[in-house]
């Protein structure tokens, strides 16, 4: 039956993003009602396409769901619509994004009748603000995000990715708002309305660089192909045979790197300790390495980059994921049925090892179910009383605890930190979180310099911070009992980090059988790879997204310095949420296991599809589209200033012909297709270009907007903090904060009314809560917390380098704590 499957949800609209949230309902078992015109889903439509002619992308979103078909000429289809409304718990609303002729419902009215109803509304860029009703497409608004300017080469346009993130990134904000609103339901509250920002939602992978350039200043520009900053080398290589993936952050990493392929006058280089340092000299590094990786095959380095702890993966091909058995097994690659069809896709990514998702599905023909939308009555929406629940903390009764350190684990928990729950994170003054920064100098740690990292004071607020070294017996006995008294652990450490120390699920779920407990690895907890390590930018390389980036004689492209991470910290939150709602029902916990390399799969998933049937490679189309004609990355006046333009039907791309001059080109019968245009496509891209050259990237996006063509200037990660339309709707928020002062946080894309969901309290400074968890919590006497503090259990100031080396030297005394 599904976890979820006491759910009746209605999608009505086209949109990607609301489809990929419904879908991830169905996933677990929610009965998912899917509203289309006569014609079907505009998505039904989209490239890529199977050997048949079915939309591998509507696959993917919309396999499990049930398919009803409304005719807006119909006299009673307003009448039967919101009856059938009225007889869910959850409506997805894509309308803004695409109307799919949905006849109009009186929505507020519905949800008067119905308080336990609870609604998501899907833009583009919310309902208010400048941007608001643009046009868009998915390369336009990741162009604004800030996610298409620092990816590809150092001259000529940027390179970006083809379609399908933004849906797949703001589908999992939009499920997130939803599940945590069932939870909230099971508190006795009633239903809430959502609105979702799908260009909000993408800045998710770009808050990191965004604030780095708050803190550091305009240090960042294109660099290269699979280069990115901060860091060196991070990116993608060529062996004897395949590409393999190459991540060194660390010295240690740096140093093991060079000792495998022999390059001991690098290792030994004292200006190449550091990753920042070793960026400056990039050319003259890879001249050295490059020819060395030429020497042996990708799986031959994997193999002993594991041996030696460095985070290189090969980078597959689909074909290669085709044939991975682990990932079926996993129930990462599903079996899908399209039609007469019979192919594969990319299935749930939240694994809940006690409760998993369906292992795929039938993907509905239009109207396939129509005799059955309206069967029975649904008692869960029709039961529920009261007032639309006004309360903005849905989780406001959960607590969490959070081993996480980085950005994934501590993304996932800061969002359910956002939506109120009590989350507690544990560092330790020997090894506090990465991000502060690795730098165990004196004079790093004695100026706090680890307490003005803003990375970490980005993912940390909303959270209260305590120290404990999990090494020592007396911090262990205070861990285990703040587990008794909690809903959810978080960790993304590797995986045999907790179990070595006591802390895995096998020991915590005899503490509180009602604990979730997820571990958030790079490979999982049962796979051949459980060893190997890996930073987001692994992530990436590992999935197989970089094998469908770029030209179509060029090598494998990552798109972001380290997409893995955010991504992994969504589906992290998500998976949560799912698990929640079981424990809530059944007073049962459960283990997740989340791997966050499959987390990046969907971004891949309509090639799977494709190549599982027709067996052919991926076509790769650059910064052109499979559909839309034309379609690409523009100069504009300026230096190193580019604007994204696209025409995605016959209309738009009669306008913009008019717009650029050429009204020839408009009236020109056999260019209505975009498959006519594409054999002029250099032509028509030289018209476009001469244009946009002669323009402001600003000016060029306003006009080409005030014509309803989508376009989005393709914007740098610092350009977001000035945004004009994030600005009008406060989407930064000011906070107050030790060591740092006041600066700016993100808000959630996800919001209820008119403004964002309000920050609470900054990131903890290093054990800032330890007093108002130990003793407020735990019970703690005064003279225990400063026992504690006196052996190094708990601290407020992390340990340099000579500090740890001494206190790993002199042994504890036994503590008397239970």
């Amino acid at each position: 039956m599904g976890v979820l499957s006491h759910l009746r949800v209605v999608e009505i609209g086209s949109s990607a993003a609301t489809s990929y949230c419904a879908r991830l309902f169905a996933d677990f078992g929610a009965d998912v009602q899917k509203v289309e015109p006569p014609t079907g889903d505009p998505l039904r439509r989209t490239a890529p396409v199977t050997p048949s002619g079915q939309s591998a992308w509507f696959a993917f979103l919309n396999f499990n769901k049930s398919s009803n078909i409304v005719d807006a000429t119909d006299p009673d289809a307003i009448t039967w619509l919101t009856a059938l409304i009225e007889n869910c718990d959850i409506l997805v609303d894509g309308r803004d994004v695409g109307s799919a002729d949905c006849p109009p419902v009186d929505i507020a009215a519905i949800r008067q009748r119905r308080p336990g109803l609870t609604y998501l509304e899907a833009s583009w860029f919310g309902l208010e603000g400048p941007y608001a009703g643009f046009a868009a497409t998915d390369s336009t608004v990741r162009a604004l995000a800030g996610l298409v300017k620092l990816v590809g080469p150092g001259e000529g346009p940027p390179l970006h990715a083809p379609d399908f993130q933004t849906g797949i990134l703001a589908g999992l904000w939009g499920f997130i708002a939803l599940a945590s609103s069932a939870v909230a339901r099971m508190q006795g509250r009633a239903g809430r309305s959502w609105s979702l920002s799908i260009f909000e939602s993408s800045l998710a992978v770009s808050e990191y660089l965004m604030f780095e350039a708050f803190a550091r200043g305009d240090v960042m520009h294109r660099i290269g192909t699979n280069r990115f900053w901060p860091g060196f080398p991070l990116g993608i290589y060529e062996t004897k045979r395949g590409w393999l993936g190459v991540t060194t952050w660390t010295p240690a990493q740096w140093r093991a790197f060079c000792d495998m392929l022999g390059l001991a006058e690098l290792r030994d280089d004292p200006a190449l300790v550091l990753a920042e340092d070793r960026l400056q000299h990039m050319e003259d590094i890879e001249r050295q390495f490059v020819p060395k990786l030429k020497e042996r095959t990708a799986q031959d380095w994997f193999e002993e980059g594991l041996k030696r702890k460095i985070p290189i993966v090969p980078v597959p091909e689909i074909s290669d994921l085709l044939r991975d058995t682990e990932k079926k097994a996993r129930g990462v690659i599903v079996p899908v049925l399209l039609g007469e069809e019979e192919g594969l896709t990319v299935g749930s990514m939240q694994r809940l090892t006690l409760t998993p998702a369906r292992g795929g599905g039938k993907v509905p023909a239009p109207g396939e179910h129509q005799a059955y939308a309206n069967r029975g009555t649904h008692l869960t929406a029709l039961m529920s009383s009261g007032c639309i629940d006004s309360d903005r903390q849905p989780l406001k009764e959960v607590r969490v605890i959070d081993f996480s350190m980085g950005w994934a684990g501590p993304l996932c928990t800061r969002t359910l930190g956002d939506l109120g729950a009590d989350v507690i994170k544990i560092e330790a003054i020997q090894y506090p979180d990465w991000f502060r920064g690795v730098d165990r100098s004196p004079a790093y740690v004695h100026d706090h310099l680890y307490e003005k990292a803003m990375c970490y004071c980005i993912m940390n607020r909303n959270k209260r911070g305590i120290t404990l070294d999990l090494t020592r017996p007396q911090g262990l006995i205070l861990a285990k009992r703040l587990v008794v008294g909690a809903d959810v652990v978080v960790s993304n450490y590797s995986v045999d980090v907790l179990p070595k120390l006591g802390l895995g699920y096998d020991v915590l779920k005899t503490l509180n059988p009602r604990l979730v407990m997820m571990s958030m690895s790079a490979f999982g907890v049962d796979s051949v790879h459980r060893n190997c390590r890996g930073y987001g930018s692994t992530l990436e390389q590992g999935s197989g997204l970089p094998s469908v980036i770029g030209d179509p004689d060029g090598p494998p492209v990552m798109s972001h310095v380290a997409f893995g991470d955010p991504v992994g910290g969504l589906n992290g939150c998500a998976a949560v949420l799912v698990a929640l709602i079981h424990a809530r029902n059944t007073g049962q916990g459960q283990f997740i296991d989340l791997a966050q390399i499959e987390c990046m799969m969907p971004f891949a998933a309509p090639w799977i599809t494709v190549g599982s049937i027709g067996g052919l490679p991926p076509l790769k189309f650059g910064n052109r589209h499979p559909q839309f004609v034309p379609h690409g990355c523009f100069r504009s006046a300026g230096e190193d200033s580019w604007i994204m333009v696209a025409a995605t039907d016959e209309d738009m791309w009669q306008r913009l012909a008019v717009l650029i001059g050429r009204p020839d080109w408009a009236a020109d019968a056999l260019l209505k297709s975009a498959e006519a245009r594409r054999a002029i496509e250099d032509v028509i891209e030289e018209g476009i270009t001469v244009w946009t050259r002669s323009r402001d990237a600003d000016e060029a996006m306003s006009e080409l907007q005030a014509a309803r063509v989508a376009a989005g200037v393709a914007r740098m990660p610092k350009d977001l903090l000035t945004d004009r339309h994030l600005a009008s709707r406060a989407f930064l928020q000011d906070v107050e904060r030790d060591f740092v002062g006041l600066h700016p946080q993100p808000s959630m894309p996800i919001r209820e009314g008119a403004g964002p969901y309000a920050i609470r309290t900054a990131a903890p400074t290093l054990g800032q809560h330890n007093r108002d968890v130990l003793s407020g919590i735990l019970g703690l006497s005064d003279a225990e917390i400063a026992q504690l503090v006196k052996e190094g259990i708990i601290g407020v100031a992390m340990l340099s380098e000579g500090e740890l080396s001494q206190a790993e030297k002199v042994p504890s005394d036994k503590s008397t704590l239970q």
